[in-house]
């Protein structure tokens, strides 16, 4: 037999030349790696023996390790066959177009998949996820068919904490898919050691009644198909107001950057809000309206429709149902709208002698902080097995919340839902007082019991203060018309109702402005006053381990 010698991986092995052609040759020796799918390294029999292209390779290995899925919003992902229930994403640093790349040099022995290989093979694994319904991909907390709320705790082999109106549990694999992001963390394991409530409560600087309102926040907070209040810490310099929200956001969503400065344009804070379900805004002086509604539809659920990149026709879905907290010195700064989606909470100024370091307060809140999740799932459990019979005779703004509170109420025995409604009220008056154009309508009104006209002669009626406009004072009718009625909802919480629904006799049929001045109800005067204080930093006492659903029998 005539033989030659041809390099085959940087060796020199005799090759018949009759059968160069055959890959199996080529192949002898090598230790079978695809094992479940011997096909991937088989040529196609009706093909004269020419080997698969790479890009064929590729897609072999991809369907033999992960099932492909279309998420609801529109973006493909793939699920490790054999692991844990997370969506990965087909491209990008931690995306399984680099992790193929990879098992392919292995598989392979160093023959190396090229970038056109690697961009065909993802074409052909998205159109395999779109043959399929989409699925729900939920991010850092998601719920199942029964209601069955979880938790992802981030870790690598996808732990999660599932709760349930019977109890909590630690489970090794997620019941419902995730995606992970690189702004989230790892969540430690909750553990039942002593009362975590009050262990937190030694922490914050806060009276009881602000600090049973931040612990149904931090409950609700975990609760995806509801809108959430945005948590607002409110005091002077010196009252840790950012020590705080930060340690509110790791315990409902860790992660590495917590807390974040104002987005610059919306394509900013869409990056920000895909990546984290709780995120903190720090150090808010004032809020541009754009970010005002965004911060708004970020409450409520709404979704931002987008050109995909590089498109002209496809677009993308960015859905921000988010849980949000804020830090700021004035609440007059807000917008009538989103002060009316606030649970403000006052710090007190720390005293000298009772101040932390930072990294005395880090050490003490991750030393805590499995016992503080540890009874705040517990409460949970025990909300999920009430919430449905509570009814509210009327409802708030943030009605869903209410509930919550309502529910926390019954289980706990405290009087949170009155004292949320009592300081609602006082941030819509903060948030007016703060509003030139608002404080001047409400003077109008004072005066005259019921004002009538258009918003033309609104301006004429109105002027600015000291003669001269603010920055925000409606510059036309057009404006003004817009701004009162987004001054509506705040103007109503001191008794001015604003109709607009009626129309001038003349010919020219103007839509008018009626400004009435009635009688605040009973409930809305009897929540003029703050609610009570109490005293500041409680003793830490093992009281037991929280509530679950038994002790409600």
């Amino acid at each position: 037999m005539n033989s030659t010698t041809k390099p085959v991986n940087g060796q020199a092995r005799p090759i018949d030349p009759d059968r160069s052609a055959d890959p199996a040759s080529v192949n002898a020796g090598r230790t079978a790696v695809n094992t479940r799918r011997p096909a991937v390294n088989k040529p196609p029999a009706d093909d004269g023996g020419k080997k698969p292209s790479a890009a064929v390779r590729l897609v072999a290995l991809a369907r033999e390790r992960y099932r492909f899925v279309m998420s609801t919003d529109g973006r493909p992902y793939a699920v490790a066959i054999d692991g844990p229930n997370i969506a990965l994403p087909l491209r990008g640093r931690s995306g399984v177009r680099q992790r193929l790349a990879r098992l392919y040099a292995e598989t392979f022995e160093g023959d190396v998949a090229s970038q056109s290989a690697l961009a065909d093979a993802m074409t052909v694994l998205e159109g395999i996820a779109e043959s399929d319904d989409p699925v729900p991909v939920h991010l850092r907390v998601g719920h199942d068919d029964a209601g069955t709320i979880v938790v992802d705790l981030g870790t690598a082999d996808g732990r999660a904490v599932t709760v349930t109106a019977g109890g909590w549990h630690v489970v090794e694999r997620s019941p419902v898919l995730f995606r992970r992001s690189g702004a989230m963390a790892t969540m430690p394991a909750p553990t039942l050691v002593g009362d975590g409530l009050s262990m937190l409560h030694s922490l914050l600087n806060m009276d009881e009644s602000s600090f049973r309102r931040l612990v149904v926040w931090l409950v609700a907070a975990w609760i995806p198909t509801i809108p959430h209040p945005v948590l607002t810490f409110k005091g002077e310099q010196g009252t840790g107001k950012s020590a705080a929200a930060q340690m509110m956001v790791n315990l409902v969503d860790p992660s590495p950057a917590a807390k974040r400065s104002q987005p610059r344009d919306i394509k900013v804070w869409a990056t920000q809000a895909f990546s984290s379900w709780a995120l903190c805004l720090d150090n808010v002086s004032a809020i541009p309206p754009w970010l005002s509604d965004t911060l708004c539809k970020a409450v409520t659920g709404d979704a931002i429709v987008d050109r995909a990149l590089y498109t002209d026709d496809d677009v993308v879905v960015l859905t921000f149902r988010r849980v949000l907290a804020m830090t700021t010195i004035d609440a007059g700064a807000l917008a009538g709208d989103l002060a009316e989606r606030l649970l403000m909470l006052d710090l007190q100024l720390i005293e000298p002698e009772q101040r932390r370091t930072e990294e005395e307060l880090a050490t003490a809140f991750e030393t805590i902080r499995p016992a503080v999740l540890g009874s705040l799932f517990d409460l949970l459990a025990a909300v999920l097995a009430v919430l449905p019979e509570v009814k509210l005779d009327s409802l708030p703004r943030m009605a869903d919340f209410a509930r919550v509170l309502a529910a926390v109420d019954r289980v706990m025995e405290w009087n949170t839902l009155d004292d949320y409604l009592a300081a609602s009220a006082n941030i819509a008056g903060d948030a007016l007082e703060g509003d030139p154009f608002g404080s001047a309508l409400a003077t109008l009104v004072e005066q005259c019991g019921t004002w009538t006209g258009t918003a033309a002669q609104l301006l004429e009626h109105v002027p600015p203060p000291g003669g001269i406009r603010p920055p925000s004072w409606p510059k036309d009718a057009t404006r003004a018309s817009g701004k009162v009625k987004r001054l509506a909802p705040l103007l109503r919480s001191i008794g001015i109702t604003v109709d607009d629904t009626q129309r001038s006799q003349d010919r020219h049929r103007s839509r008018l402005l009626v400004l009435t001045r009635t009688d605040p109800d009973q409930g809305t005067a009897s929540a003029a006053s703050a609610p009570p204080t109490d005293p500041l930093w409680p003793d830490v006492t093992p009281i037991g381990q929280g509530h679950t659903a038994s002790d409600l029998d």
